[in-house]
């Protein structure tokens, strides 16, 4: 593992969360593609490619501020689920695992 990021265990498991959404948007309906689908696939790419950028070359403050960038994607994507949710597009236990 040649990047610091790889290391980090929270990096580790923004990408597990990517991997589920991006499974679990597959099966929304079509026209949600552009919209939510596309939104929230992009919010949960976000919280590790923050990871990832933030903690390569950077200082405490810089990183720090990159962890914050993530956590504010991360919420996104709760919010997405959420919205989901109250559209009858994901399962409950789709909902519980995000």
């Amino acid at each position: 593992m040649p990047f610091k990021f790889e290391k980090l265990i929270v990096w580790q498991k923004a990408l597990e969360l990517s991997a589920f959404v991006n499974e679990v948007t597959r099966s929304f309906p079509k026209d949600e593609l552009y919209i939510l689908t596309s939104q929230i696939k992009r919010a949960a790419d976000s919280v590790a490619l923050n990871i990832a950028e933030g903690s390569t070359g950077q200082s405490n403050p810089e990183f720090n501020k990159f962890l914050g960038y993530a956590l504010r994607s991360n919420v996104e994507v709760v919010s997405c689920i959420y919205v989901a949710q109250k559209r009858n597009i994901i399962k409950q236990e789709d909902f519980d695992k995000i």
